[in-house]
């Protein structure tokens, strides 16, 4: 049986592991991965396919600007475990992404991939048109969805990252909490 969740901290090794097992050390070249450092997904917008206590799929949306003062969501990235390729669930991933998306009232989603595969879910290359990325990135991969009618309608400009920072921990509190044998101070919260 699958579930599709939200992801927690318990979750951080098994998805890193997961993208590193589909796309290897390159995924930290991408533009994508410019507008992800450093910053928060999406509340609520972090989720994965959990298969009898496994982690076989991610996703992640983060908050971003599709020029300026035009709030957007860029997804990615998203993988299934390449032993679990084409039995849909990156499919049923993806239409539960969006779905939350759009509850959560957000008005469009970006993303850089294979347009013949997004295709099916609404994306296409017409409303990122007026828009560029901060970094190299093929135009025809460059895809958009608006969740909400007229989102990205006359969007232009730089995509640029507007989500949380992620918060990073204090070494210096986390070594001195060590040298005194504060141990439950080194774990994450639950």
């Amino acid at each position: 049986m699958i579930t599709i969740r939200e992801e927690t901290f318990r979750d951080v090794d098994a998805r890193e592991t997961l993208l590193d097992t589909c796309f290897g050390p390159a995924r930290f070249q991408k533009t994508c991965e410019r507008l992800r450092e450093g910053r928060l997904p999406a509340d609520g917008l972090a989720l994965v396919i959990e298969m009898d206590g496994r982690i076989v799929g991610t996703v992640r949306l983060w908050h971003v600007s599709a020029g300026p003062g035009r709030p957007a969501l860029m997804l990615g990235p998203i993988a299934v475990d390449p032993a679990l390729q084409g039995l849909g669930l990156g499919g049923k991933l993806m239409r539960e992404a969006l779905a939350r998306a759009a509850e959560l009232g957000h008005g469009s989603v970006l993303l850089v991939g294979d347009a013949p595969y997004y295709d099916r879910f609404g994306f296409s290359t017409q409303m990122t048109e007026g828009l560029w990325m901060p970094g190299p990135f093929e135009r025809e991969r460059f895809l958009a969805l608006e969740l909400r009618a007229g989102a990205l309608s006359g969007a232009r400009g730089l995509v640029s990252a507007t989500g949380a920072f992620e918060e990073k921990p204090d070494l210096a509190a986390l070594v001195a909490a060590a040298a005194q044998g504060h141990w439950a101070a080194l774990r994450p919260a639950a």
